[in-house]
């Protein structure tokens, strides 16, 4: 189960992301990442009880796409954190164990993510979207938004499969709009679409660390 993804904070490192996903390439955006990256190291981590980070997500705004900071672990109510695991969330549970919070989806910008030590980027350093759904909840803080990363079979013959039989659901661009659409509902349909959508550019990803791959 992925537990591990990172984004660099380009305005601090100096390194230009190659082809930024909306709306990463406005300059609020871009600073608002900057300032995470540096506080983060550029890795997004499971929210904690105590190191209660933020990572960054996008969502459909009111206009256009907006980027902002939440919880990784679902919530399901004000209460906290699901007591079971909810980091990732099974693409093909989205409509059983899933069904509320695949209503509200959001993408998780990323550079890189890892998986049982291998480090998986696309060939060309493209920043790339990963599939998440979210729930929002009210705190004595106030709103509180929480996500679960969205997960799949790693294809047979995949880089990724040579590591574990899971990996991130990652999303082409083409599909983000419908994905993030708030008038698309959460169906069956979408998840086959989704499924199809994102096996060319799982097979895309490759270990740029290369490690002893995990035995399963």
């Amino acid at each position: 189960m992925c537990n591990s993804y990172g984004l660099g904070g380009y305005l601090h490192d100096g390194e230009e992301p190659r082809s930024p996903l909306r709306p990463l390439d406005q300059r609020e955006s871009e600073r608002a990442i900057a300032e995470w990256a540096q506080g983060r190291g550029g890795r997004a981590a499971i929210t904690g009880s105590k190191a209660r980070n933020l990572n960054p997500i996008i969502r459909a705004g009111s206009d256009d796409r907006e980027l902002v900071f939440a919880w990784w672990w679902l919530w399901l109510d004000s209460s906290g954190p699901a007591k079971f695991s909810a980091f990732n969330a099974r693409d093909d549970k989205l409509m059983r164990s899933w069904k509320k919070p695949f209503q509200t989806r959001a993408l998780l910008p990323a550079d890189w993510y890892v998986e049982k030590k291998g480090r998986f980027t696309l060939p060309q350093g493209e920043q790339f979207g990963i599939a998440a759904i979210t729930s929002t909840v009210t705190t004595d803080d106030g709103d509180l938004i929480t996500y679960s990363m969205v997960t799949r079979d790693a294809p047979a013959g995949s880089e990724a499969a040579e590591y574990w039989p899971r990996m991130p659901l990652v999303l082409p661009r083409d599909m983000h709009d419908e994905w993030l659409d708030p008038e698309r509902p959460g169906d069956a349909s979408l998840v086959a679409e989704v499924q199809h959508a994102s096996e060319e550019i799982s097979r895309e990803l490759i270990t740029t660390a290369p490690e002893t791959p995990a035995l399963f």
